[in-house]
């Protein structure tokens, strides 16, 4: 999946940070999608779970703020968005550890992620987008 122009936010360090996001995603989709033994696979899955685990909760901090700056009156819901995924990650990366570095958990976790980049990114984010610049055209019609 690749990040588009139209995903922008218009905020910077958000949007800059997502185009980072479907660049690991994707750079992940790739790595699995190779062929040969899942051995060869460990470094690229580790180096995803390890990103992701920093990235949401850096990222998810950023956003939040925003949110909180502009008055967001979806915030609460869209916190606990972040936190499920927060937790979804750390759950997936323990349980990754503990099963032996399971391919079929990585398999699942790889579907979730994109499922989550089209509906979270794409769909919810969008609704922020949307709220700030209707803040902003009211504001500049006063």
């Amino acid at each position: 999946m690749l990040w588009k122009e139209k995903y922008q936010l218009g905020v910077s360090v958000i949007d800059d940070q997502h185009s980072e996001l479907f660049k690991r995603v994707d750079a992940f989709m790739q790595v699995l999608r190779t062929s040969g033994p899942w051995e060869n696979k460990l470094h690229g899955v580790n180096e995803t779970l390890e990103f992701m685990k920093v990235y949401v909760v850096e990222h998810f901090r950023d956003e939040e703020e925003y949110q909180q700056k502009i008055g967001y009156p979806g915030y609460e819901k869209h916190k606990q968005m972040h936190e499920d995924m927060v937790s979804y990650v750390l759950k997936v990366s323990d349980e990754y550890e503990k099963s032996g570095h399971s391919e079929e958990l990585i398999q699942q976790f790889a579907g979730k992620l994109l499922s989550w980049l089209i509906n979270h990114v794409v769909s919810e984010d969008q609704r922020i987008a949307a709220y700030a610049i209707k803040k902003e055209a009211n504001a500049n019609a006063n």
